[in-house]
């Protein structure tokens, strides 16, 4: 008997608990279902905190980066990425790399590079180097990490002799918000624009999207690149990215414009707004308060998935040589090192600023597909 009480007890105790479970979802908010569907999704919360990683290199890149990116030694040209150490004669010390010894080819005339037990150069944290200014305000000269004498390249030199590391953090801060930027645009442009054609339909509907499919039916890298030779090439370099930033706005709207259009189309009609209407709301007050939040959460995933095409963007504009342009440093230009195959193949650290690219729009690809499968938290 007392082993049948129990048993009732316990089915009992899960009922109460998937009932209660039950209750919680049925007064979630829109909201909350989406964080605790998103919350499953183990490899877009991974990307999500790369990603967060990635844009606090890009904030700070000034205090982190070892060296000033432009700062360069014809001594280190094409030097390979050093090893960090902690041990030193079967003793654990403080991390340190070894220094350069140099040998120049007598065929090839290419300088060889080895490394040199004499030099030992330990590895500090919060070093004096370099002065920069934090943001473009404020006057500095520490670093996270560096060495107080000799050199530090933990991830190479490039032709100039100049550090990779440095220059990739740089690149970093432009190649990733000019994603963000563009994709603020885009979205500013295809809500506006995809709003208009779904909400009104008719002859606006019509010649919108004659309008979209024809620059939708343009190649992109010659569109990209006839409307980048427009760019004057005295700009500088501030101005030369904001150009660049609204011509990939200028084509990157469409499809989000597409996916307003058919939600306000599937919405203008439903009960919501035909209340909002009888209640004298204006057609402005019904678009943003009432039909643009219903269906903010796959706007939300559109952007994140559009992202990574911006980047993408602007990284073939640069390796091409028709966006950015050096001085001004972003992951598109340090890959224009990477043009020559002979240099490819004798210094392949070149190539680590597309590794960057590759992650960071992978995660972006992770996390949008964590998104969007998030908005629908109904759904199985």
């Amino acid at each position: 008997m007392a082993d049948e009480e129990n048993v009732k007890k316990g089915k009992l105790g899960e009922e109460e608990l998937e009932s209660s479970l039950e209750e919680k979802v049925y007064l979630a908010s829109q909201w909350q279902l989406i964080w605790w569907r998103f919350r499953r999704h183990k490899l877009a919360i991974i990307s999500g905190i790369i990603l967060i990683i990635i844009y606090l290199m890009a904030i700070f890149c000034e205090f982190l980066a070892p060296y000033d990116p432009n700062k360069y030694d014809i001594k280190y040209t094409y030097a390979p990425p050093q090893t960090i150490h902690i041990f030193r004669d079967g003793k654990l010390v403080r991390p340190f790399v070894y220094g350069y010894k140099m040998e120049l080819d007598p065929v090839t005339l290419r300088r060889i590079y080895t490394s040199d037990p004499e030099q030992v150069y330990p590895i500090y944290f919060f070093v004096k180097g370099d002065p920069y200014k934090f943001w473009g305000i404020w006057e500095m000269d520490t670093h996270l990490i560096g060495v107080r004498e000799g050199t530090m390249f933990l991830l190479g030199t490039d032709r100039m002799g100049r550090d990779m590391i440095s220059r990739i953090l740089y690149g970093a801060r432009i190649s990733t918000s000019i994603g963000l930027i563009g994709v603020f645009l885009s979205f500013i442009l295809g809500l506006i624009i995809g709003g208009f054609s779904g909400y009104y339909g008719g002859v606006l509907d019509n010649f919108i999207q004659r309008a979209i499919e024809f620059i939708r039916s343009i190649p992109t890298i010659p569109l990209w690149m006839a409307l980048s030779a427009a760019l004057p090439p005295h700009w500088p370099p501030l101005r030369i990215y904001f150009g660049i930033t609204v011509i990939l706005s200028l084509i990157g709207w469409t499809g989000l414009a597409r996916v307003v259009r058919s939600r306000f189309l599937s919405l203008r009609e439903e009960d919501f707004v035909m209340a909002a209407r009888l209640c004298g709301a204006g057609e402005f007050r019904i678009i943003m308060r009432h039909m643009v939040p219903s269906f903010m959460s796959y706007i939300i995933a559109n952007i994140t998935l559009s992202i990574p095409g911006m980047i993408l963007g602007e990284t073939s504009l640069s390796f091409l040589g028709l966006g950015l342009r050096p001085p001004t440093i972003s992951w598109g230009v340090l890959l224009q090192e990477a043009q020559n195959v002979r240099t490819v193949a004798l210094s392949p650290w070149l190539l680590l600023p597309g590794i960057f690219v590759i992650i960071t729009v992978l995660c972006f690809n992770f996390l949008g597909d964590g998104l969007r499968d998030a908005a629908d938290p109904y759904a199985r």
